[in-house]
């Protein structure tokens, strides 16, 4: 036998590997999805290979392949629903209060980092405002906020703490107000959400975006596309994410995402259709690099 499936089996995992590797320094989230399904794919097959290889049973091939996908995916949706009780129930803040950065550490020196500054600054967008917001300890959520001329159009680059990836990762946020009293979001957010926004916010989330240029350029079609009339942002950025912290907060108590802070030590901070919201998100992400609410 000139072929066997174990050398595929083999050959991929040295693929996955390799990638996870690579992606430690590279921080891609797409990179990351490829490995999610190469990492389901190699359990898949490499279950079902052991089993006919033991000649344990005499199923097909294709028919045990399935089931040890299926049981992967029961296999890691107990542990994402565990991971979000237990982040439910701990003191990890869900909405931080920033505060000002004045650290000297506003922006990382790795190479995609400094890319995209020059990006921010090749269209025209100035530094207003760096900040943060504390996770644990020594832990922070560093924002750097910027601004064009016309007052507009505002990026908000969240760098947040990541195992491996240089230790941190970054997210892309663009905002503009319009004159009909919306506030357009375009993101490329690649942790999940699953919460609400006010009426009057219009997001749409792009994870596989990972271009400053190209996220500017799909929130300017949006714009255009509905004939929008933007108006100047003239919100202090600190004084503005910290309200919208506690404005989004509030909608989601009353919405039931999120439970009421007198009954948080009995049930915990997420409620569980708030939960199930998280972990229906967080799969769309990992496997589709897709949000769910807009689909």
């Amino acid at each position: 036998m000139f072929f066997s499936p174990a050398y595929l089996i083999f050959a991929a995992t040295v693929l996955l590997l390799s990638l996870m590797r690579y992606n430690r320094a590279a921080g891609s989230p797409i990179i990351a999805l490829a490995n999610r399904w190469l990492r389901w794919a190699i359990f898949a097959t490499g279950g079902a290979y052991l089993l006919k290889r033991l000649e344990l049973v005499d199923h097909p091939f294709w028919l045990l392949m399935l089931i040890f996908a299926l049981i992967w995916f029961l296999i890691e949706t107990l542990y994402n629903w565990m991971a979000i009780g237990a982040y439910s129930e701990s003191d990890l803040p869900l909405f931080p209060r920033y505060e000002p950065n004045d650290t000297g550490e506003n922006w990382p020196t790795l190479p995609r980092f400094l890319k995209l500054r020059d990006e921010i600054r090749a269209n025209g967008f100035v530094h207003m405002r760096s900040m943060r917001a504390r996770v644990i300890e020594n832990i922070w959520v560093r924002v750097s906020v910027y601004q064009d001329a016309a007052a507009t159009t505002r990026v908000q680059v969240t760098f947040l703490p990541q195992a491996g990836a240089g230790g941190v990762a970054a997210s892309i946020s663009t905002s503009s107000l319009t004159t009909g009293g919306h506030r357009y979001v375009t993101d490329n957010t690649f942790m999940p959400y699953a919460g609400f926004y006010p009426e009057n916010w219009l997001v749409e989330r792009k994870p596989w975006m990972r271009s400053l240029n190209a996220i500017l350029k799909y929130h300017r079609d949006r714009l255009a596309k509905n004939n929008e009339t933007l108006a100047p942002d003239t919100a202090e950025p600190m004084e503005e994410i910290n309200a919208h912290q506690r404005a989004v907060e509030q909608l989601n108590i009353e919405l039931g995402f999120l439970t009421p802070h007198s009954k948080r030590e009995e049930f915990g901070r997420i409620t569980n259709a708030g939960r199930y919201r998280t972990w229906k998100e967080l799969w769309m992400l990992n496997y589709l690099g897709r949000s769910m609410r807009y689909l």
